[in-house]
């Protein structure tokens, strides 16, 4: 599986990552990589995203994943099967994908929503460009961008 890296936050002893599982559209043209690389140029979704969250409530999910690795650890749990960020990074990719949702961005990147949103362009149905569908949320027109975003660590 290949990742592809569209901000990266350091932090004194982890690495956090943000990005996507770098898949292609049904087109062909683009992968879900390509997209987040472009939105992070015009947009920069994911580095307003962790803005928005804030280095506090990331750092808490850490801190609350960790705590629950060592207690899992024991309670008997094998070492090896222990992973102190798992939690944390799931944590973060839950809450990216509300942020998506709930429109965070709107009114406050200029050019968001985007007239692709305004214009309920939505390739998940039948007839994308159809003038009756509603208005959605910017940056989910398949959907494929926010359900292939991960966040990882590396020391």
């Amino acid at each position: 599986m290949r990742y592809s890296d569209a901000y990266r936050a350091n932090t004194s002893v982890l690495k956090l990552h943000l990005g996507v599982v770098d898949v292609p559209y049904e087109e062909g043209e683009k992968s879900t990589g390509d997209v987040a690389e472009i939105l992070e140029q015009e947009y920069h979704v994911m580095e307003l995203f962790t803005e928005e969250v804030g280095s506090e409530a990331i750092s808490n999910a850490f801190a609350q994943s960790a705590q629950r690795a060592c207690e899992d650890l024991f309670s008997g749990a094998p070492a090896t099967s222990l992973n102190l960020t798992y939690e944390a990074t799931e944590e973060i990719a839950s809450a990216f994908r509300v942020f998506l949702d709930q429109r965070e961005l709107d009114g406050v990147v200029p050019g968001v929503p985007t007239q692709a949103a305004l214009k309920g362009v939505n390739h998940r149905l039948a007839h994308p460009y159809a003038k009756s569908n509603p208005e959605r949320p910017s940056f989910i027109d398949t959907g494929s961008y926010g359900a292939s975003f991960r966040a990882w660590t590396d020391a």
